[in-house]
């Protein structure tokens, strides 16, 4: 049968000879397989840019869908898309900047940390309101029984541990 050439962007076989490869490599499918994928990898700079230049879609506009997908000429971004994808490179450029300077960057936005910090706060706030109860000791299961353990890992007793009076560490 011979060799066979698999092509990880069409994922497809056939046989492996130099005039099938380079029909293959040279022809549309491949070609606009290859260009999806390494679509994928794109800064968001470079998307914004290329579908600010695209005009709009009339049938995907009016519809919702494209009879041509990813291989449409037009762009199938809505004004809130630019709009989300602007604002996107816009924090990526901070950022960028940023570290240029030289400053820390901490990873999210401030919204992100703001929604953090009040879930913290309220849940502070409704656990201070509750009387805390003490959280009574259990050994991990499949532990022995506490007869056999030794006493470092025995739990203290209730007061603490007696401390004798002449005692002295160290």
């Amino acid at each position: 049968m011979g060799k066979r050439y698999f092509c990880d962007y069409c994922d497809r076989s056939f046989q492996d000879n130099l005039h099938n490869r380079k029909k293959h490599l040279n022809g549309v499918q491949h070609l606009r397989a290859k260009r999806v994928w390494y679509d994928l990898f794109r800064d968001a700079a470079a998307i914004l840019q290329e579908e600010q230049t695209k005009k709009p879609c009339r049938k995907f506009l009016q519809t919702g869908q494209c009879d041509f997908g990813s291989n449409c000429r037009f762009s199938h971004m809505t004004e809130q898309d630019l709009e989300k994808l602007s604002a996107q490179v816009q924090g990526e450029q901070r950022s960028k900047e940023l570290r240029q300077e030289g400053a820390d960057v901490p990873p999210g936005t401030i919204e992100d940390w703001l929604e953090k910090r009040a879930k913290r706060l309220s849940a502070a706030q409704s656990n201070s309101a509750l009387p805390e109860k003490p959280v009574p000791f259990q050994y991990p299961p499949g532990w022995p029984p506490v007869q056999d353990l030794p006493p470092s890992l025995q739990a203290p007793p209730p007061g603490g541990w007696p401390v004798p009076p002449n005692l002295q560490w160290g």
